[in-house]
C-alpha cells in the first residue's frame, strides 16, 4: 500500500467528492479529500498526507478558488501536478490555469479522471 499515489482532492459538493474518490480508487490512486481551498492549503502545508497531485474543482464556493489554490501550491512546489474540474469555467483555463495543468469538464466518466491523473503524473516522471 506504500506505493499507491495519494491525490489531494478538493470538491465542495459531497456527492461529487464521493464520485471522484471512487473514480480515483478504481484507477489505482488514493484520494485525500477536503472541501475547501483553505483546507487543501492546510493539508498541503502539513505534508503528512504526502499527496503527489492536486485534483480541484474550480468553483469552491466562498473562499479561494481552484485557480488560486493551484497558484499557491505551485509557489510552494513548482511543477506540482494539477488537474482542474469544472462544468462552467473551462473557457477560463488558458488564462487562469497554471502551466502544465490539465482540465476535465464535468460531467465525466470515472475512467476519464483516472486517465487524466495518470497522464499528468507520467509526464512528470
Amino acid at each position: 500500500m506504500g506505493n499507491v499515489v495519494r491525490v489531494l482532492v478538493v470538491e465542495d459538493e459531497a456527492l461529487i467528492c464521493t464520485f471522484i474518490e471512487d473514480a480515483l480508487s478504481d484507477g489505482g490512486f488514493e484520494a485525500c479529500s477536503v472541501h475547501s481551498g483553505e483546507a487543501a492549503m492546510s493539508t498541503f502545508w502539513d505534508g503528512r498526507k504526502q499527496c503527489r497531485a492536486l485534483v480541484t474543482d474550480v468553483n469552491l464556493g466562498a473562499g479561494i478558488s481552484g485557480w488560486e489554490l493551484a497558484r499557491q501550491i505551485r509557489k510552494i512546489t513548482p511543477g506540482f501536478p494539477v488537474v482542474y474540474m469544472t462544468s462552467a469555467s473551462a473557457p477560463d483555463w488558458k488564462s487562469q490555469g497554471v502551466d502544465g495543468s490539465l482540465l476535465i469538464e464535468k460531467p465525466f466518466a470515472p475512467a476519464q479522471l483516472a486517465a487524466v491523473v495518470s497522464q499528468l503524473l507520467d509526464t512528470r516522471a
